[in-house]
């Protein structure tokens, strides 16, 4: 195959289609290649005697085809091309998803093909990279092949769609561990957008008996929609080209901006002024928002965004990717479907199996040798725990949204804190020597949140501040950068 002759023609295609190789970083690789020159194609090998012989009047029984040759030519054939063109309208593919180990083939080999063929050529060739387990290359002699549908029956199939298309730049290489997984899922899925849906519905039925409605929204919250939508325009091209981790990243932003909203506003001060208009309306752009994530998340986790649609009464189809996500339309008022909780925290991994070195240990013939363990030894002045009693601690992240002095304390502030429920905690904390009501005002704080309330100069306190104290004082212990307020630590 005169595989020289289409060199012009391939650098002019990789040129004037800017996605046709994806990602482009791969797209830049195949041109310095071309550009280095490239060398004609011998389409018969001599080297073996497997493959697809010539044809017998041909008469070289040493000859079989070249594998490339014939493997890319089954896109086509398989179709009909030759014999039967029935199904041909199938062609030119749309995107063809390869192993970055075979881009080669396909972005230099197969569209010199087609070209000499006269057949159009695929809109989009894009190349994924691979998955290692905790570091290391999976493996069947090493025991640490990852059964994707073991996994998705043990975490959910959209968690799992979720975690890889995000966790990892596409073309990348990228690790997989229970542990990565599990943070995604408390995290990006469980603090942000389930905790923000709890947080509507919990508004919603305490205020509202249920209902929401949009009409007021861009009355009160103008600024909002406008941040929202900025964000939500940026998104499409990501998609198309298969930036799929950024398309993610940035779809979380208006989330940030609907949990910001609600600790600026707060509802429950909104509800106490009398102001039930502008609540409502605070309660309608949080469930605009649901509504717009929901439905550009849905090529991702369809199951998931199907149950908040259907939560809060709409359809994700095509008109509400043009209502909705593309346009600036709000919901029509309805009343919200209470729902379980769509992303229950997960504290330890789900799926156990035996580590590479156990089983090398336990399958090696002769091997008797047992694994000693040794007990910690015990440290004066600490009491331990087992895992399952520290996991019984609720530990949240809070932002203090009220702080004022308790009267005839020297010790004590009293602190109104927003831990993502339906209504702020109040905590009375003995720091006052060390942090004014001022200084605590608008800060974020970690909030033992399940505790028993207690009394303290007969003020309620629902909860405890996590801080550290040695003999230069006192100190909050705080996260390293804001986060929603309910979000879990741990």
């Amino acid at each position: 195959f005169k595989l020289s002759a289409y060199e012009d023609k391939l650098l002019a295609w990789y040129n004037d289609t800017p996605d046709c190789i994806l990602p482009r970083s791969k797209k830049n690789e195949v041109i310095r290649f071309v550009e280095g020159g490239l060398q004609d194609l011998s389409i018969t090998r001599t080297s073996f005697d497997w493959g697809v012989k010539l044809p017998a009047d041909m008469n070289d029984p040493k000859h079989v085809m070249y594998v490339w040759l014939d493997a890319l030519m089954n896109y086509v054939t398989a179709l009909g091309y030759g014999t039967d063109d029935a199904n041909m309208d199938f062609w030119p593919a749309r995107v063809q998803l390869i192993g970055k180990d075979i881009l080669r083939f396909h972005a230099i080999y197969w569209p010199a093909f087609l070209m000499s063929l006269g057949l159009p050529l695929p809109k989009h060739i894009a190349a994924h990279g691979w998955w290692t387990r905790d570091g290391e290359k999976m493996s069947k002699s090493k025991g640490n092949v990852v059964n994707p549908k073991e996994v998705a029956d043990a975490y959910g199939l959209d968690n799992f769609r979720y975690f890889m298309l995000r966790e990892v730049p596409f073309g990348g290489d990228g690790d997989f561990s229970q542990k990565a997984l599990i943070d995604r899922i408390n995290s990006d899925l469980g603090n942000d957008l389930g905790n923000l849906l709890n947080r509507v519905i919990g508004m919603s039925g305490k205020y509202f008996d249920g209902k929401v409605d949009s009409s007021h929204v861009t009355k009160y919250y103008q600024a909002e929609l406008d941040e929202v939508h900025a964000s939500l325009d940026k998104l499409e091209p990501l998609l198309f080209e298969m930036q799929i981790h950024r398309y993610l990243e940035e779809l979380w932003r208006p989330l940030t901006v609907a949990n910001k909203a609600i600790d600026m506003y707060q509802p429950w001060t909104l509800m106490k002024e009398g102001k039930e208009e502008e609540a409502m309306a605070l309660n309608g752009l949080i469930a605009a928002i649901l509504a717009k994530v929901s439905v550009m998340l849905s090529p991702v986790m369809p199951a998931v965004c199907k149950k908040i649609a259907d939560a809060l009464h709409f359809t994700i189809d095509n008109d509400a990717w043009n209502r909705l996500a593309k346009g600036t339309e709000l919901l029509a008022p309805f009343t919200l479907e209470k729902i379980d909780p769509l992303f229950p925290r997960i504290e330890e991994p789900l799926l156990t199996q035996i580590e590479p070195e156990d089983k090398a240990l336990s399958t090696s013939s002769g091997n008797k040798q047992k694994t000693k363990v040794t007990e910690p030894a015990e440290v004066e002045g600490i009491a331990y725990i087992g895992i399952d009693q520290f996991f019984q601690t609720s530990l949240k992240v809070g932002t203090v949204v009220q702080a004022e002095e308790v009267p005839k304390s020297k010790k004590l502030l009293l602190l109104q804190v927003d831990v993502g429920e339906d209504e702020p905690r109040q905590v009375v904390a003995g720091i006052k020597e060390w942090y004014s009501a001022d200084d605590m005002l608008n800060t974020q704080v970690c909030v033992v949140a399940n505790l028993k309330p207690a009394k303290l100069m007969g003020l309620v306190s629902q909860g405890m501040l996590l801080a550290a104290k040695d003999e230069d004082g006192l100190c909050m212990i705080r996260p390293e950068k804001p986060k929603t307020a309910g979000t879990n630590i741990g």
